[in-house]
């Protein structure tokens, strides 16, 4: 069976069920999960929060990994409420954070690479730049 919509146009009701039934689902996708929760317009604030702490209790370790693997959503999911609140200098150390956490994470698992994830694609900065989002591997000759 599939999910015939993407996360950020399900509800709430349907999101928690397609939790619960995942394995049901060939195409569930963690991080599309994750990611479908920060951009959903139809859940309030603490829809969102109540969604991201039942997806941990059944996710947690695909959760930390995400710190590798997309860390701009692992970090929104981490200060999701409390944005307002944070100063810069608690914004450089949630960062200095996952980064510790990035290489723990890598040296427990033994990956001497990032190839996955937002690191295997493209991005110098330039939005004209004809090699933006395309994966390259990295010290390739086309970057």
């Amino acid at each position: 069976m599939k999910i015939k919509k993407q996360f950020n146009q399900l509800s709430y009701k349907e999101i928690k069920e397609i939790i619960i039934d995942r394995k049901k689902y060939t195409n569930f996708n963690v991080l599309g999960l994750y990611r479908g929760i920060l951009e959903n317009e139809k859940l309030t604030l603490d829809q969102k929060l109540e969604l991201r702490d039942f997806a941990h209790e059944f996710f947690h370790k695909p959760y930390n990994f995400l710190q590798i693997k997309d860390p701009h959503t692992y970090y929104k999911h981490l200060v999701l409420g409390e944005e307002d609140a944070l100063t810069v200098a608690d914004e450089r150390q949630i960062w200095q954070d996952i980064r510790r956490n990035q290489e723990k994470i890598l040296k427990e698992k033994r990956i001497k690479h990032r190839s996955f994830g937002i690191y295997s694609k493209h991005d110098c900065g330039d939005d004209a730049c004809p090699y933006k989002g395309v994966m390259f591997r990295e010290g390739s000759v086309y970057l």
